[in-house]
């Protein structure tokens, strides 16, 4: 029996290290932001409804969407924010629901890790058997995204705000990890957490 268990924690909390971690220990891994490429290029799921709703503009030289532009395009505008995310989400699930349909084929014992920021924030917890929560302060937090991306800490400020607080999300989730110390110790806490879905 597969069990599939939500990755999910705020910007710059270390989500995809120890999403590479549970991959390094044999888990099958997902990422939703992957699957979100993916169903943006030509070909892909929501390719051709995202370019006739925000127009050719939005593309390159070569007629794949340029996520910079598309970007730049919703940031700040909620309404538009909404439409794109209207036609990426269900598309990014539909493509989640067929890997992981693919995996339990091939595989029918794998713990599969599907990896988001928003997964408490847009109600996608049932979808799961566990949820793994990654926290790390609030500074740091704000300084990992700043080095990470070259925003300002008003445009980071802005991003996390669209996030809950980690109060409310440890309310929801089963295994919480703390990446504020080092790598070794964030590792210490992956094995930990996946020993104990092995268990289950």
């Amino acid at each position: 029996m597969i069990l599939q268990v939500a990755l999910t924690g705020g910007l710059a909390t270390g989500k995809g290290f120890v999403g590479s971690v549970f991959e390094e220990l044999g888990c099958h891994r997902l990422e939703a932001d992957k699957l979100g490429h993916e169903t943006l290029q030509p070909g892909g799921e929501a390719y051709a409804e995202t370019v006739k709703l925000f127009g050719d503009a939005i593309l390159d030289a070569n007629g794949v969407i340029d996520r910079r532009k598309l970007g730049a395009l919703v940031f700040g505008d909620a309404a538009r924010l909404q439409q794109l995310n209207a036609i990426v989400h269900p598309a990014v699930e539909r493509l989640r629901a067929a890997r992981v349909a693919e995996i339990a084929r091939n595989h029918p014992d794998a713990i599969i890790i599907c990896e988001a920021a928003i997964y408490m924030e847009s109600g996608a917890l049932n979808r799961f058997d566990k949820v793994v929560l990654t926290v790390c302060g609030r500074e740091r937090q704000i300084e990992r995204a700043m080095a990470r991306s070259g925003w300002t800490r008003a445009e980071t400020e802005a991003r996390l705000a669209r996030q809950w607080p980690d109060d409310r999300k440890r309310m929801l989730a089963d295994f919480v990890i703390d990446t504020s110390g080092s790598f070794d110790d964030s590792r210490r806490q992956t094995i930990e957490v996946y020993n104990r879905l092995r268990g289950l």
